[in-house]
């Protein structure tokens, strides 16, 4: 009778997602990406160490993967090249994440009591 009478609830609980590395952090790479390009002889030869440390941040940073790969690879590139530090990649990338997560709209998992 009670099986009758008495459905059996199903709850939603959300998908957990990774947390977004803090903006803070993303401007500071972008800027340490920029500032040694100002520094007057040494700077292009700090860069060329720079670049590869950028790229291995950025992969762990943004989560590994096809996508954390592909934009390793530029960021590299983009350490390396003169004139192209200009572009905020961290940043970039954390606005883009962060705008993809609040367009979303909330996956949710069945689960049963």
């Amino acid at each position: 009778m009670k099986r009758l009478l008495f459905k059996k609830r199903t709850t939603y609980l959300p998908i957990e997602q990774k947390p977004l590395p803090s903006l803070p952090f993303c401007l500071l790479m972008d800027f340490l990406g920029f500032a040694f390009v100002a520094i007057p002889l040494i700077g292009p030869f700090v860069e060329m160490l720079f670049a590869p440390i950028s790229a291995f941040i950025y992969f762990r940073t943004f989560g590994g993967g096809k996508r954390g790969l592909l934009g390793g690879m530029f960021n590299f590139f983009e350490e390396l090249i003169p004139g192209l530090d200009l572009i905020p990649t961290f940043t970039i990338t954390w606005f883009m994440q962060y705008a993809k997560r609040n367009k979303q709209v909330i996956q949710l998992q069945p689960t049963r009591r």
